[in-house]
Formats: C-alpha cells, structure tokens, sequence
C-alpha cells in the first residue's frame, strides 16, 4: 500500500479528521514603539520585555535592549533601573544572553517575533507581555498587555498605548 501524502486525503480516505497545523508553526508577534521626545538631553532608554503568569511571576525573557558595549560592562550595572523585571527575572540572567539581549533601539516601531520552539515551557494559560522602559535622565514606565498561549484561531491583536518613555505595544498571537 502506498503512503497517502495528503492529509486531507487522509482524512477523506479513512474517515479521520486531518490534524492541525503543527503547534511550532505558533507565534508571539510583538511590536515597541519607542517615542520621539523633544528634551534637552536624550538618550535612548534600556528596555526589558518579558512574560508573567497571572501570579505576576516572570515566566520568561523575551528580550532586554541595552548598552552592552561600554568598557567593563558598564552599560549592564544600569539594568537594574528597570526595577520590576530586575527582581523578577534580571538578576538571575547572565548578559549578554543568546537571542535574548541586544543594543538600545532608536525612536520608532520594533518588532520581535517569538516562535512556538522559544515558548518551549510555556504551559497552557492567561499571561501578560510585560515591557519595561527606564531612560536615563528620564524616566520610567512599565506596560502590560495581556494574551492566551496557546494561541487561539481567531485571537486579535491587544495595545496598549503608554504615556511617556513607551508609545503603543502590541501583541498578536497567531496558532
């Protein structure tokens, strides 16, 4: 007997209904933007993103955006401005980390994807993207913006709009 290439073959020759797509085609689209502010002294700010359970609890560490070239690795003793995600799951991350860390990013829109094999882990629930935001002589802000994982067919897209050292953070999954 051959083999039958064709799931949906499959299915209309043995009755059995055709399996979804594979769960690692599952994504978490994120998009940053970083504003454009009119002040005397600018620098661009240091930047965690990361995923909490509905405890609050670090989950895991998407992404952290800071200055990983000055001399003796004084850009990451500045880290720990960003307060919350420093006590949740900073502190415990050896930087520069692999697919985790990179440099500052300009003003404008910054996209990350991250796959279904990187939320290896990730059980079945209600999370939140976390970004957190902290400039120096500026400020700070943190926003949060909630999503499902697995993803679900049909799931819309979340923003949230911050108000000073963030502009919008989007969310969309996709199964």
């Amino acid at each position: 007997m051959r083999a039958v290439k064709s799931p949906t073959l499959f299915a209309a020759l043995t009755g059995v209904a055709a399996l979804p797509a594979a769960a690692d085609a599952a994504e978490l689209a994120v998009s940053v933007e970083i504003p454009r502010l009119s002040v005397a002294e600018y620098h661009r700010p240091y930047v965690a993103l990361w995923i909490e359970g509905p405890d609050e609890a670090a989950v895991k560490t998407l992404a952290v955006w800071y200055n990983g070239k000055l001399a003796k690795n004084e850009g990451a003793s500045w880290l720990k401005d960003m307060r919350q995600w420093w006590r949740k799951a900073g502190r415990g991350l050896t930087l520069p980390a692999d697919g985790v860390s990179g440099p500052t990013k300009a003003p404008g829109k910054h996209q990350i994807v991250v796959t279904a094999q990187q939320m290896a882990g990730v059980a079945p629930g209600q999370y939140s993207l976390v970004v957190e935001a902290a400039r120096e002589v500026g400020g700070r802000e943190v926003i949060r913006v909630p999503f499902s994982w697995p993803p679900k067919a049909g799931a819309k897209p979340a923003t949230v709009a911050g108000t000073t050292e963030l502009g919008a953070i989007t969310v969309a999954t996709k199964p």
